[in-house]
């Protein structure tokens, strides 16, 4: 194995970070075992909601320290938000349990069961692993740190910064969950915040592919840790499709990624920067792990000399059915980097060409629809929750409302309340509620944050439903926006994923989440098909046949109805190319090579 120039003489923490589905797992995967390998006591931590390092290992692992049968020297850690709320929620419930009235405890159960509940929790975990005084922790040399997609990551890394200032202040946080445990917590969350900042214990590593949008994205999220102390030091380009032979989709696609690399921004083309070829198999397990930074790929052309078959699957006709209901909410769920924007965006600009008034949103914030959509039909309106603008709305509409018939000090106090980091989950929800209430006369077409994100704001949403419920009794009418969710004749969930095994597998597991809060989803769409794109090169051919099981399992095992998206040589922006997505134009004339 090749030792890259990001991991030479590495500090304590290593934080892998990017845009959802950019290879962040892999790349620390590879990462952990190198070290290990050289010697040293590696733990291997993950901060992702979604986290799948158990399925890369091929061992269970959770909120405990698990070594890695396979790799001496190697352990890992997950956090599971679900897991750590829970043991928060019982180290607060567990004490007055008995003392306290039945009702009470119910009542304290259900505010300690929000978003902002499992935020303090996991953060409380991630906090106490940058802690200098954790004995239990001396052991490990390296702590490699797998980060959830960067909107998650840089609210994640804020926090410490965000709420050592909060308890600077005199303010009593308005949150879904009690904050008693916070002051208590000031100097770890201190402690946090030195080491984050400190180049000589923390080296923060931008993952990104060599796509525009990744590269743009891991760019702003140079600016933004660098705004707040923490400084990047490397940049890895992954999965970077080596020059080969006559195959015009793999020549296009080879041509585009130079181009982007070409055109990076100049903060990132100052790094130093690793670049990590394009592998023939997916990265799962330790021995695939074991190539990832090896600079040379070989491929046998005779393994893969069959033409994968593959049934017609087109996007446009799920469409057609979606049409029918002529409204509607439609929300593109799923692991990032899969292209849920582009798929919303395909599909908002099929019903609006259709003649439908359509509004197409986003709750990641990581997504640009306009950049996506280019000039959308007249009948499409295209809108973001942006949390940075939603919390201030919120803030400045409820001292409006609460606050007007306060005096000055109780206005102050106000003010204070809601600078609680808390306040951003509240606005969030009521944002996203309100496109909920919107669908019920036009069509409202979601493309949502990267599974972890979304399941914390689905969690909200429930929050929320309990609350009413248990306010308003059974005895008189309400739906909430939970209940719009639950209800398929008003919402359709479309799973967008790739044909590839961790993509697959975090599809599976946000289904069950899913269905656990009574939601079901009602398609999937594989994105990003080699198989159906039909390469000759021998690295994608190779790659095209390790999709086939995948497609078939979820024909088979997942889904009745379920769309096949081809793999473009151009990236799918604009409406032209949005349509080639949907299969309601020829494609073959996209897949010519680009213009530089």
């Amino acid at each position: 194995m090749d030792i890259p120039v990001f991991l030479a003489d590495a500090p304590r923490f290593v934080f892998f970070t990017g845009k959802g589905g950019v290879g962040k797992t892999s790349v620390a995967c590879a990462s952990a075992i190198a070290l290990a390998r050289g010697g040293a006591k590696v733990l291997l931590v993950s901060t992702d909601p979604a986290s799948n390092i158990g399925h890369v290992f091929d061992t269970t692992i959770g909120a405990s320290v698990t070594a890695i049968p396979a790799v001496t020297g190697l352990s890992a850690l997950e956090i599971d938000p679900h897991q750590v709320a829970a043991a928060y929620r019982e180290r607060i419930i567990g004490p007055v349990r008995g003392l306290l009235p039945a009702a009470e405890i119910d009542t304290i159960t259900e505010q300690l069961s929000g978003s902002c509940t499992t935020e303090i929790a996991s953060f409380n975990e991630f906090t106490a692993l940058l802690d200098p005084a954790a004995t239990h922790l001396a052991e490990f040399t390296h702590i490699v740190f797998d980060t959830a997609p960067t909107g998650h990551t840089i609210r994640l890394l804020q926090l410490p910064g965000a709420w050592t200032e909060y308890l600077q202040g005199s303010g009593d946080a308005s949150c879904l969950g009690p904050l008693s445990g916070l002051d208590a917590q000031r100097e770890t969350y201190s402690a946090a915040v030195r080491a984050l900042t400190d180049p000589a214990l923390t080296r923060l590593v931008l993952v990104a592919r060599a796509q525009d949008a990744a590269l743009r994205e891991v760019a702003r999220t140079y600016d933004e840790l660098t705004d707040i102390g923490v400084e990047a030091g490397h940049l890895i380009i992954n999965a970077v499709l080596p020059q080969s032979g006559t195959d015009p989709l793999a020549a296009a696609i080879a041509r585009r990624e130079d181009t982007a690399i070409a055109a990076m921004p100049a903060t990132l083309a100052e790094l130093p920067c690793d670049r990590i070829p394009l592998k023939p198999v997916d990265m799962v397990g330790v021995q695939a792990l074991g190539t990832l930074f090896d600079s040379t790929t070989t491929v046998s052309e005779s393994i893969y000399a069959v033409e994968p078959h593959l049934e017609p699957a087109p996007l446009a006709a799920l469409i057609d059915e979606l049409a029918v209901d002529g409204h509607g909410l439609i929300m593109c769920m799923g692991k990032g980097g899969v292209g849920k924007t582009a798929i919303a965006a395909a599909i908002a600009t099929a019903l609006a060409a259709r003649g439908h008034d359509v509004h197409l949103s986003t709750t990641d914030p990581a997504a640009h629809l306009a950049d996506t959509v280019g000039e959308g039909p007249a009948t499409m309106q295209l809108s973001r929750i942006d949390p940075v603008e939603a919390t201030e709305q919120y803030r400045q509409r409820v001292l409006r409302t609460r606050g007007a018939d306060l005096d000055e000090q109780g206005r102050a106090a106000l003010a204070e309340d809601l600078r609680s980091p808390c306040t951003e989950e509240v606005a969030v929800f009521q944002a996203f509620s309100r496109l909920v209430h919107e669908s019920r006369r036009r069509f409202v077409v979601v493309d949502t944050a990267p599974t972890g994100h979304t399941l914390l704001l689905l969690d909200a949403t429930g929050a929320y439903h309990r609350e009413i419920s248990r306010n308003l009794g059974t005895d008189r009418g309400f739906t909430t926006p939970l209940m719009r969710l639950q209800d398929p004749t008003q919402t359709k969930i479309l799973v967008v994923t790739s044909p590839e095994s961790t993509p697959i597998l975090e599809s599976v597991e946000l289904c069950a989440d899913l269905e656990r809060a009574a939601i079901t989803p009602w398609a999937w769409v594989l994105n990003n098909s080699l198989a159906a794109a039909h390469p000759t090169d021998a690295l994608l051919r190779a790659r095209a046949a390790t999709e086939i099981a995948h497609i078939d399992a979820v024909a088979t095992r997942y889904s009745s109805r379920y769309a096949i998206v081809p793999m473009l040589s151009s990236e799918p922006i604009g409406a032209v190319r949005l349509a080639s997505m949907t299969g309601e134009v020829d494609i073959e004339p996209l897949r010519r090579p680009l213009e530089c």
